[in-house]
């Protein structure tokens, strides 16, 4: 830190960079764009910078640390954001942003949670499961939005852990239900077969948004389903066959009504 002793003291560009754990190309690039200059030359030319000089770039390594743009910086330190009101809009937005990436980042990690769950021992994920994996993330990747993915993440973390693995073991009643109706051909039109889909679809809109979005999104699994019904059946404990016939049953039975 800059001291008392220091008042009249004059640096290069080498020594602030030494003195600041900076890089002299970093202290070069803030002066192009104007956020930090020396304030004085030597006849030869050479950059010296003051101890207000110091206490500026002081001031852009705290702000850098909060995750401003350089741009934002200069227009705190320009007197753009100086007022209290401002600034705190500035950092309100910043936290925004922040709260946005470590949502992003949970989604991420349940991912390689899920990878590892699958590896079933200490020699690793199986390659063709993990590869079937990384396949479906691209397919929900393909039919979604970023926007859609954001919601139906936020919707499974308001369920829970419980209330996700309830729903998972709920499904997994409907389907076995569903195979046995396909598989003794009971008709589509059938109430069996529509009240299945009304359960179905319900316990799916656990994990939707409400409202207008939450018909696109539904849509959107939907046609994934369909369009992919092979290579999702190969990540789940039935034959592919098996499930591609019951996503195209459920589909006339919600067509009969």
């Amino acid at each position: 830190m800059v001291g008392a002793d220091d008042a009249g003291r004059r640096w290069s560009i080498g020594e602030l960079a030494r003195a600041t754990g900076m890089t002299v190309r970093a202290l070069y690039h803030y002066d192009e764009i104007g956020l930090l200059s020396a304030s004085e030359r030597t006849a030869a030319g050479h950059r010296r910078y003051t101890t207000r000089d110091l206490r500026r770039l002081y001031r852009i390594r705290a702000l850098r640390a909060l995750g401003l743009s350089l741009e934002e910086i200069a227009g705190v330190l320009d007197g753009a954001a100086d007022d209290a009101e401002s600034m705190r809009a500035l950092l309100t937005a910043q936290l925004r942003r922040l709260d946005e990436q470590a949502e992003l980042i949970a989604v991420l990690r349940e991912r390689i949670r899920g990878l590892l769950r699958q590896a079933g021992d200490s020699s690793g994920p199986d390659p063709d499961r993990l590869m079937t994996t990384l396949e479906l993330m691209s397919v929900f990747e393909t039919y979604l939005t970023e926007e859609q993915r954001e919601l139906l993440a936020e919707r499974r973390a308001a369920l829970g852990s419980e209330g996700v693995e309830a729903a998972k073991r709920e499904w997994k009643g409907l389907v076995e239900e569903g195979l046995r109706l396909v598989e003794t051909g009971v008709p589509a039109g059938d109430e069996r077969a529509r009240d299945l889909v009304r359960r179905w679809d319900a316990l799916a809109g656990r994990f939707h948004p409400d409202g207008p979005e939450g018909e696109r999104t539904r849509a959107a699994v939907q046609r994934m389903w369909q369009d992919n019904s092979a290579e999702i059946g190969r990540s789940l404990p039935w034959p592919a066959e098996r499930i591609a016939g019951l996503v195209a049953y459920l589909e006339q039975a919600r067509r009969a009504g």
